[in-house]
């Protein structure tokens, strides 16, 4: 039995801010940090390692919302967390004083992200595996059992999601295969931030296409007409024939949005992704509704499953992304 015996936590912060790596219309000057977990176990050989992601001042909160987790963590062993995730998700997530501070939103969902993480790395590291193939290889079952289904039976139960996965089980051997062979699809926002002058920009989007990239996305949103230069150029560089995705970062109102994505239609984005703020389901929806062609994605400031039920029941998004960092892990 591998029992976890310590927690650690690091605030690690990086100064991109001085050459505006990471600058969007919402977050103009932003110093990438992380609150990094080491989950510490009876075994030396074995530590599990996991992150929440800021942008700098805040990274201390989080590390201390970790820290105020402690006890939920120490002391249990994997075997226990391996045979029920979804049950141990819901304990970890359930302490009566902590969650009146959540529940499953603000720091200490960021912090449980973090924690959380690190429990995936540990249990993927003691099966000798990275997390993606332990996850890949579980059969139907195992994966219902890594849900908390709380608040979502309204639309999916662990009946009905046991059901789909087992209608999927046929070919994924070959679907496993072809990962190894081919990868899996990425895109890279490394030349689009927002305060990249126009030469930078060019020259990051060629880069982007000679190391192989297909999907290319770019900050939009603070001002229309600098956002119609800069989505022109990158357009011209990687051609007609790989995807480009503009990124608002929240920053619109729901009527402002509609006629800015229209006015960059031009460049045949794929999807537009955080157009207005990331509560709004009603206002994704009208978004989604006015801009189609133009696909709609969000998530990466979708605080639980319950926001994400909503998106998807009301058909408010095309594209869902999901934040490990900020989801609690899940």
């Amino acid at each position: 039995m591998t029992t976890i015996t310590a927690l650690r936590v690091e605030d690690i912060r990086f100064p991109t801010s001085l050459a505006l790596d990471g600058s969007d219309a919402m977050n103009p000057d932003p110093d990438y940090s992380a609150a990094y977990v080491i989950l510490e176990t009876d075994r030396d050989d074995l530590t599990g390692h996991g992150l929440t992601f800021t942008i700098g001042r805040g990274n201390e909160i989080c590390c201390a919302a970790i820290r105020a987790l402690e006890h939920q963590i120490v002391g249990v062993s994997l075997e226990e967390i391996a045979a029920d995730m979804g049950a141990f998700w819901r304990r970890f997530t359930g302490d009566s004083q902590l969650r009146w501070i959540g529940p499953d939103k603000g720091a200490i969902h960021l912090a449980t992200g973090a924690v959380i993480n690190a429990v995936w790395d540990l249990w993927a590291k003691a099966e000798g595996k990275p997390v993606w193939r332990l996850v890949a290889e579980m059969t139907p079952e195992e994966l219902v059992r890594c849900i908390d289904f709380r608040y979502i039976t309204d639309c999916i139960t662990p009946q009905e999601a046991l059901t789909l996965l087992r209608q999927r089980t046929h070919g994924k051997e070959q679907r496993l295969e072809r990962l190894l062979q081919d990868g899996y699809p990425c895109y890279t926002t490394s030349a689009g931030w927002l305060g990249y002058p126009d030469d930078k920009l060019r020259r990051l989007c060629q880069e982007a296409v000679d190391a192989g990239f297909s999907y290319l996305k770019l900050k939009v949103g603070r001002d229309l007409e600098d956002d119609i230069r800069r989505v022109r150029i990158a357009r011209e560089v990687i051609g007609p024939d790989r995807q480009l995705m503009i990124d608002a970062n929240q920053v619109w109102e729901v009527n402002d949005a509609i006629p800015w994505v229209k006015h960059l239609a031009f460049a045949k984005p794929w999807f537009i992704e955080e157009p207005t703020s990331p509560d709004d389901v009603e206002g994704h929806r009208r978004i989604r509704e006015g801009v189609h062609p133009v696909k709609v994605a969000t998530g990466e400031m979708c605080q639980n499953r319950i926001l994400f039920k909503q998106f998807i029941m009301r058909e408010a998004i095309d594209v869902v992304q999901i934040d490990a960092c900020r989801l609690g892990g899940r």
